[in-house]
């Protein structure tokens, strides 16, 4: 190795060192955090279709069950796996140790304890019953506190790098971690501090589940795809103008998402069509993401066969895709959104946004940081395929039925000439289905967490090269998979 290469090697392990316990935190709090959203799930579903199922006391009632498994799904896991990612990706791409990983560690112990706590208060009959906001209100500016201590000293990090070009990756990245607070500060503000209108509170509720989805969830898997294509592949970001076309598009278009939800409400009369036509612009930036990153990771055949994280990543991207188009097609107003606005579309759009598009993605990223952070290979490629094969297997078949299952709901609803019975008795067979698949989900899931702890406990196999789905480490023209930290046009990554 030149002496340029071994300094930049000594540049990264600082960095990773820096950050090795609060990012594997994160990565394994998250886990955890999954699992038990899905087994809330499962319980959720299993009351749809069995309503007498766990019916003896209220701790357990339909509604606080279903509420407190999106909360963990989108505040154990979504949040908590985007902020190792993002902390990690930002520490890397501006060449800068943390120097304040007590205090991150510190808060992500806090943000555990105040999801904790607001799960126990959900099921204690404290929950809101704003979607997406059901935990108790005094858990929201706890929260908020938190991720100001996460996040304002990658936010430093940033500030103070060393002059130079501001990567792709960088832009979704910084850009999930300021609309983060903004949104979820907005909504808290609106609705429990200047909650006396009803229906301006419930507005807003919309917008912010549109919003987290659009301007921090999507981001910051678009930010994991565009470092982890060009990274493992070796060559550069297909058409980077590609990227900046969807970087505006989306931070233009996403905040004006949500509004469709409120078709039929006492409300100006635009604003419903408003959201209904950005929701089918959104496709624009996601479509623009999907094709640049894909084509990206598709350059090198051979090493896209043999990545997990490539295949996670390319897999989240293609749900990514069908999200803008899926999101285009039920949004549609005087004809699919009366039958998505109210059934069980609305539950398949939000597992495919957070547990399609962007958890994929996590995954994808979290196989490529975890052996960098412990210096050793992981267990078992047999259970990585295993956590891939099932957890594909599981998401499109929920997001699908729900889907489906919802615009069948829809129209049953929309048919006044029958009982509502008829509603309900068309989505019964997909909800027992979308059950099935949650447990297949379930076990994908516990087998990652359970290989991700292995690895925290360092027990794999130490070594400095990339974990790949062979036993034979590829080589790309110009090297091993590069850990050059650079992913603008024309450039090559090399070791």
């Amino acid at each position: 190795m030149t002496t340029s290469a071994q300094n930049d090697a000594l540049v990264r392990s600082a960095i990773d060192r820096s950050l090795r316990h609060p990012v594997m935190f994160f990565f394994s709090s998250a886990a955890a955090w999954l699992a038990v959203s899905i087994l809330l799930g499962i319980i959720a579903m299993t009351k749809m279709v069995a309503p007498e199922f766990l019916d003896g006391t209220a701790f357990f009632s339909a509604g606080r069950v279903y509420a407190s498994h999106i909360s963990t799904l989108v505040y154990g896991w979504g949040c908590q796996a985007a902020f190792g990612v993002l902390i990690w990706l930002i520490s890397r791409l501006t060449r800068t140790e943390s120097k304040a990983s007590g205090i991150i560690l510190a808060a992500g112990h806090a943000w555990n304890l105040l999801i904790m706590l607001g799960v126990l208060g959900i099921h204690l009959g404290y929950g809101t019953g704003v979607p997406w906001m059901e935990m108790p209100k005094m858990i929201w500016p706890a929260l908020l506190a938190a991720y100001t201590l996460i996040a304002i000293w990658t936010m430093i990090q940033f500030r103070v790098r060393a002059t130079g070009k501001v990567y792709v990756t960088q832009w979704y990245a910084i850009g999930a971690m300021i609309w983060f607070p903004w949104i979820m500060g907005t909504a808290w503000f609106v609705i429990f501090v200047m909650g006396d209108n009803a229906l301006f509170s419930a507005a807003t509720a919309a917008w912010f589940r549109s919003s987290m989805i659009y301007l921090f969830f999507i981001p910051s898997a678009a930010a994991a795809a565009y470092y982890l294509a060009p990274k493992v592949t070796g060559k550069p970001v297909y058409s980077y103008s590609l990227s900046v076309v969807g970087f505006w598009a989306l931070a233009l278009i996403g905040p004006w998402t949500g509004f469709q939800k409120l078709t039929g409400a006492p409300i100006p009369y635009f604003l419903p069509y408003l959201g209904a036509a950005a929701s089918i612009l959104v496709s624009v930036p996601v479509i623009a993401i999907a094709v640049s990153t894909l084509r990206t990771m598709f350059s090198d055949p051979e090493r896209f066969s043999a990545s997990p994280s490539l295949r996670f990543a390319s897999a989240g991207v293609v749900c990514m895709f069908v999200l803008g188009i899926l999101g285009a097609f039920v949004n549609i107003p005087e004809s699919t959104l009366p039958m998505s606005q109210f059934s069980l579309t609305n539950y398949g759009m939000d597992v495919l946004a957070v547990y399609g598009c962007f958890s994929f993605v996590m995954f994808g990223a979290i196989y490529f940081i975890v052996p960098r952070l412990t210096r050793r290979e992981w267990l078992s490629s047999r259970l990585i395929n295993w956590h891939f094969l099932l957890s594909m297997y599981g998401v499109v078949t929920v997001a699908s039925l729900a889907v489906l299952g919802g615009i069948l709901h829809g129209q049953g609803q929309e048919a006044f000439q029958f009982e509502w019975r008829n509603a309900v008795t068309r989505a019964y067979p997909y909800q027992i289905a979308t059950l099935i698949a949650w447990c297949i989900v379930l076990l994908s899931n516990l087998c990652f967490f359970v290989h991700l702890l292995f690895m925290w406990a360092r027990l794999g196999r130490r070594s400095s090269h990339p974990t790949l789905l062979p036993h034979a480490h590829l080589e790309s023209p110009h090297g091993p998979v590069g850990d050059i930290d650079n992913a603008g046009p024309g450039t090559v990554i090399v070791h």
